[in-house]
């Protein structure tokens, strides 16, 4: 029988008071057979919800959680940074703080780790949104593409698993999982996307802040680009169009969505393209998209499920 693998737990978060209780549930129930969590530390950026005071609940109750607070918000590769600096693991995890993972996401994501080989893994977020709806079928449709895209070349985010081989991330990234790919690239280290390691999350509600998330996050892929020389498989136009035209073949009723999906997404990387080329702007410390927060799902009924 092997040894069990530990790891150290980051959750990284700014004013999730709706979100925070149920993140921290379902971290402490997390089935596990090979894996211990030695830690979980909750980085709280400038929260001004009650958010602090929750955690500091949990702290009381379970030593395994600790809080860092942040005074001021730096930006979310900024905590994670004091997060690789408090903890003591050799195998991090990072989890945003509107998230909530699946009952064994952890130990899929950490087991691999038993190869030497391997630098980083992702799991898969699936959002809660109504696809039913134009912005829920957009957002859908963007994270089922990020899946399949992650199954050709492994793209990962929301949470993501990753060997101690480095101090820091550039703090003024504004794709910090995507930052830490690069490092674990450079450093000849594989990337390992594990579909089943589920990660409920929600997208945005409305267009305005669909937009907003884009334009952010095409941003903070130029700065990646330019700075740490290194591009995401969404940034490779060959890998979209392909994935597009599976989509048509799939669902060809909802072309008018799709087509209005991509009219979008081309707007919101022109906006970021003018935010980083024109503007000389990198939105490290962003503004938060509103409709993306409160999770609906029923973690306690997943357990029941099972």
């Amino acid at each position: 029988m092997r040894k069990k693998i530990n790891c150290s737990i980051g959750v990284i978060l700014y004013n999730e008071a709706a979100n925070i209780s149920k993140l921290l549930d379902a971290l402490l129930t997390q089935h596990l057979e090979q894996v211990v969590i030695e830690e979980i530390i909750v980085v709280s950026s400038a929260c001004t919800d009650g958010t602090d005071d929750i955690v500091r609940k949990y702290c009381e109750k379970n030593t395994k959680i600790k809080l860092i607070t942040e005074p001021e918000r730096r930006g979310k590769s900024s905590a994670i940074n004091k997060f690789i600096e408090a903890s003591k693991s050799e195998i991090l995890i990072i989890e945003s703080g509107d998230t909530i993972p699946a009952k064994d996401t952890v130990e899929k994501l950490v087991v691999p780790f038993f190869d030497d080989k391997v630098g980083m893994t992702g799991g898969r977020p699936t959002p809660e949104n109504d696809p039913k709806t134009f912005v829920g079928y957009s957002v859908n449709l963007l994270w089922d593409l990020h899946h399949e895209m992650a199954l050709i070349s492994p793209k990962l985010g929301e949470m993501v698993a990753f060997r101690r081989v480095f101090n820091l991330i550039p703090p003024e990234s504004a794709v910090d999982e995507a930052s830490i790919e690069a490092i674990m690239k450079d450093k000849g280290l594989e990337l390992k996307y594990i579909p089943d390691a589920i990660v409920h999350n929600k997208g945005p509600e409305n267009i305005s802040d669909f937009i907003k998330q884009r334009r952010r996050i095409e941003t903070g892929h130029l700065w990646l680009k330019k700075f740490q020389e290194y591009s995401v498989a969404s940034q490779n136009p060959n890998i979209l169009i392909k994935l597009a035209l599976n989509e048509i073949r799939k669902n060809p009723f909802k072309i008018f969505f799709l087509i209005g999906t991509a009219f979008i997404e081309i707007w919101s990387r022109f906006l970021g393209w003018y935010d980083f080329k024109i503007k000389k702007k990198n939105p490290f410390k962003w503004e938060i998209a509103d409709s993306t927060k409160n999770l609906k799902i029923n973690t306690e009924e997943e357990t029941k499920n099972d």
